[in-house]
């Protein structure tokens, strides 16, 4: 049974397939491939977007979706996640959407299921499905993603949308450059700075990180407005520059991205919302149909 845990599950040539069907579907023609398929949702972290968008993806293709409402669940009572999976698997999926505060859940599950697991978000370790509506959004915009520059913004070590693009968008081609402050910056051999300015003028788009506030044990900042005004993206630092501005969502306005901004033509968050119903129908259909 196939899962998609990471972005790297998938190879170059089923990636592309992906992105060819989310193309296909964005035209709002899309048969009912999944109508005899069941999918659960198991989400123990709060999600709006990405539960909603998987949802609708679902019942687009005509599959039946049931919520398992975590906070009257059975792990509450003591029962392990793997015995909730398994329990769950019994029961016939096709697939189980989980979401989990702790890295790692979703690939343990995988070792218990007949369904096909999709991580929707683990910890702080990998977002994949985000990561290929970003890049789908990335490739509608620019065409090729060779040679193209990407900043990464904010609270990068906390960040599995980071984690997954950063895996994703070079394998396409683009480098990554990670902009935060010493104590967001995670390890790594790609370049880096502490300084949107030193980018600013060379980079194609740049991919602001939501404020992780609940991920850190201790305030890193001694306010968010002291944050924003090394690390907001704002309409000054932008000028009349032709860069694309993504952010995952939810943002937080005047801190991550300033109101002007997230009305400019620039910004395409509301478009990867878009992108992402179709993307994930895409992933659906490569895995259960």
């Amino acid at each position: 049974m196939a899962h998609m845990i990471r972005t790297d599950d998938f190879s170059i040539e089923e990636i592309h397939e992906i992105l060819l069907d989310a193309k296909k579907f964005s035209d709002g023609h899309f048969d009912r491939i999944l109508h005899d398929k069941l999918i659960i949702t198991l989400f123990f972290e709060n999600s709006t977007r990405t539960k909603s968008s998987f949802e609708i993806a679902a019942k687009r293709l005509g599959a039946e979706i049931v919520h398992l409402d975590v906070a009257q669940s059975s792990t509450k009572k003591g029962e392990t996640l793997v015995d909730t999976a398994m329990n769950l698997d019994a029961m016939g999926p096709h697939a189980i959407i989980v979401r989990h505060q702790n890295a790692g859940v979703p690939k343990i599950l995988s070792k218990h299921t007949n369904a096909s697991i999709l991580n929707a978000g683990d910890g702080a370790h990998a977002h994949p499905s985000q990561a290929l509506l970003d890049l789908y959004t990335l490739k509608e915009h620019f065409g090729d993603l060779k040679g193209k520059k990407i900043a990464i913004v904010g609270d990068i070590k906390n960040s599995r949308v980071a984690n997954s693009n950063i895996e994703l968008l070079s394998r396409f081609g683009m480098e990554v450059i990670l902009v935060a402050p010493p104590h967001f910056l995670p390890k790594t051999s790609l370049r880096w700075t502490h300084f949107l300015s030193e980018i600013i003028d060379e980079v194609d788009a740049i991919m602001s990180l939501r404020t992780q506030t609940e991920r850190h044990s201790s305030q890193s900042y001694a306010s968010l407005k002291d944050y924003a005004s090394d690390f907001c993206i704002t309409e000054e630092l932008l000028g009349s520059r032709d860069i694309v501005l993504l952010h995952p969502g939810p943002v937080h306005r005047n801190i991550d991205i300033t109101d002007a901004l997230l009305d400019d033509k620039r910004c395409k968050i509301l478009d990867q919302v878009t992108n992402g119903v179709n993307i994930r129908m895409a992933i659906l259909k490569k895995l259960i149909a």
